[in-house]
């Protein structure tokens, strides 16, 4: 381990200070989950906080208030705008890399004066040095880590332990943080089980929902050349497809008259079923006939009209039977997106489970193969929404996979919950929708953020490691939260290039086809992994993302007959790097984990 210096400390001397490296970790909401010393991070947690007269704290955090996010060279800034009963939160937060440890925080706030806060969440840090009425700064410490602020103006401090602790600011103030510590440069131990192989993963897979003329094209040219894409995830435009209640779509698609926005969707599920990938096809808007136009306060989308059950079965039926006869394409399954939050049609848990069991054998009364997803949820949490179907024998027989989005995040038994649910009907378990902020097309600077890239494969690859997904489809690999920059993605009209998280997504889509979900352990902090086997090619394949410092880590569980790996890193200055290769000794291999790092080695056939 080495130990920091005290050059970003106390003194708070630009001239002390290194060259800026982008050290501090600000998310889009104003949130500074720490700042970074050769990759290791050190916590702040903080957020932006008002206090409502009930005495309840509001704090900044994702989808909580409108925001904004830029950077101008080394330089961050997040605006923030919320309001509730009697109090609001208007400001503007900008952050400064110092390097080696230092940052500069101002944080300016419109409106009130009073009870607004900059807010730390560090309960297991103690010892706050000059905290009261007129604190000129404070000093936290945990073992051999301390955060030590100083603030450009006295002010009030409170709280800690278990709540925030809570630094005033009626209106500006400016605070210099500088962190010390050891770095954890400790060697790892990550063991693969390869005799015992799990679910089947098809790979990496894309979601294709038109919706720039203009980007999308080229981009997802792009991305269909340059990536392995194993599954493919479509819109029905339903209203374009039936407007009016009493008109004959699939006669007026066979006599040649077909709504241009329907046949793009068309032909680009033909275009990915071309390319070998099951389709799932979802519907987001329903025509006005198909729903009810109730919509109670704070709720989002309508339901749909059980009066209207028969006309909508055979208005998507139709839609089905279209793109089977015309474009080659038999849809895997059909889902209506994030049904339990209301995107954009709304549904208890059993009118879901009645929609399966319906929607079922009349798709296959028509010919059609296609079931229904159980889910397709606007994250892995709402795991109520999925009991009703799971444990009606009638839906069981419908449904194609269980299906979830990764938006919010999820914990490990929650994971479980969704893997257990896939397993006991014996159908994939299916993540439509990957990625971590569902916001983020509102401030898209923060897709070009290396701490965005980072979160988001370990994200993945947590998924992948507790839950077995047979694919997670990418949102999206069209112009819409893109993984390239150029083409006309966010303004952006220079040549199509590649990103950190394009890079990190054809990593992890190169997983070798036919592979099997491998348990993986490790003794490490601050890692992630996830592990496959092809067991008939006998190719074995590992992916851990460092979220620390360099280190050393040592992998074994490899079969005898694996003699030699080949190895991958992406990180802020590389793309699917290829490096030397690893010689395997005895099942086990030496892999030097760079910081901040997503490496992948693959063993040689």
């Amino acid at each position: 381990m080495r130990h920091l210096n005290c050059a970003a400390c106390v003194g708070f001397l630009a001239s002390c200070i290194g060259p800026a490296s982008g050290q501090p970790e600000t998310l889009a909401w104003g949130n500074i989950n720490g700042i970074r010393v050769d990759g290791h991070l050190f916590e702040l947690n903080s957020s932006l906080c008002a206090v409502a007269p009930d005495g309840k704290i509001f704090q900044t955090g994702r989808e909580r208030q409108t925001n904004s996010y830029s950077r101008n060279g080394d330089v961050e800034t997040v605006t923030v705008q919320t309001s509730g009963k009697g109090w609001s939160l208007n400001g503007r937060e900008t952050v400064e890399d110092l390097g080696d440890g230092g940052a500069v925080m101002d944080v300016w706030f419109d409106s009130p004066k009073e009870g607004t806060y900059w807010c730390l969440d560090l309960p297991q840090y103690s010892g706050a040095l000059a905290a009261g009425a007129n604190a000129s700064h404070l000093r936290l410490t945990r073992g051999s880590s301390a955060v030590s602020i100083l603030f450009g103006e006295p002010a009030q401090v409170k709280g800690g332990g278990d709540s925030p602790i809570m630094i005033a600011v009626a209106r500006r103030n400016r605070f210099i943080v500088g962190v010390t510590g050891e770095i954890d440069h400790n060697p790892i131990a990550i063991a693969i089980d390869a005799a015992h192989p799990g679910q089947l993963f098809d790979g990496m897979g894309g979601n294709f929902r038109l919706q720039n003329a203009k980007a999308d094209p080229g981009i997802i040219d792009y991305n269909l050349k340059n990536l392995r894409v194993a599954w493919g995830r479509v819109e029905m435009p339903w209203r374009n497809w039936q407007p009016d209640e009493h008109s004959d779509p699939l006669a007026a698609a066979r006599a040649g008259t077909l709504d241009p926005r329907v046949a793009q969707a068309m032909e680009m599920a033909r275009r990915l079923a071309e390319k070998g990938m099951p389709v799932i096809v979802s519907a987001w808007f329903a025509p006005q006939w198909a729903i009810l136009p109730d919509r109670p306060e704070g709720a989002r989308g309508n339901p749909l009209n059980p009066a209207k059950t028969d006309q909508i079965k055979k208005s998507i039926a139709d839609y089905l039977v279209w793109l089977k006869e015309k474009f080659g394409v038999e849809a895997a399954m059909f889902t209506f997106n994030e049904s339990d939050l209301g995107i954009d049609v709304r549904q208890t848990a059993q009118e879901h489970a009645d929609m399966i069991k319906t929607f079922g054998p009349y798709f296959a009364s028509r010919g059609l193969a296609t079931k229904l997803a159980l889910g397709d949820t606007s994250d892995a949490t709402p795991v109520d929404f999925i009991q009703p179907a799971l444990h009606d024998p009638e839906a069981a027989k419908y449904i194609a996979a269980v299906d979830f989005h990764s938006w919010r995040g999820c914990t490990d038994e929650i994971l479980a919950q969704r893997y257990a649910a896939a397993r006991q009907l014996n159908v994939p378990l299916i993540v439509a929708e990957g990625s971590t902020d569902a916001a983020a097309y509102k401030y898209p600077q923060i897709f070009a953020e290396q701490q965005f890239a980072l979160y988001e494969i370990n994200l993945y690859l947590r998924i992948l490691a507790r839950a077995q997904p047979r694919s997670i489809l990418q949102w999206q690999l069209t112009s819409d939260y893109s993984l390239l920059a150029g083409g006309g993605a966010f303004g952006d009209n220079g040549p199509i290039r590649p990103t950190r998280r394009f890079w990190n997504f054809k990593q992890l889509a190169s997983t070798p086809e036919r592979s099997f979900a491998l348990p993986v352990a490790s003794n490490g902090a601050n890692l992630t992994c996830a592990a496959f086997g092809d067991i008939a090619g006998g190719i074995y394949t590992v992916h851990i993302v460092n979220n620390g410092a360099s280190r050393q880590a040592t992998l074994t569980g490899f079969p005898a007959n694996v003699k030699e790996l080949r190895m991958w890193v992406t990180d802020s200055t590389r793309g699917m790097e290829e490096g030397a290769r690893i010689p395997v000794t005895g099942g086990k291999a030496d892999v030097k984990l760079d910081a901040t790092s997503y490496t992948t080695v693959i063993s040689v056939p």
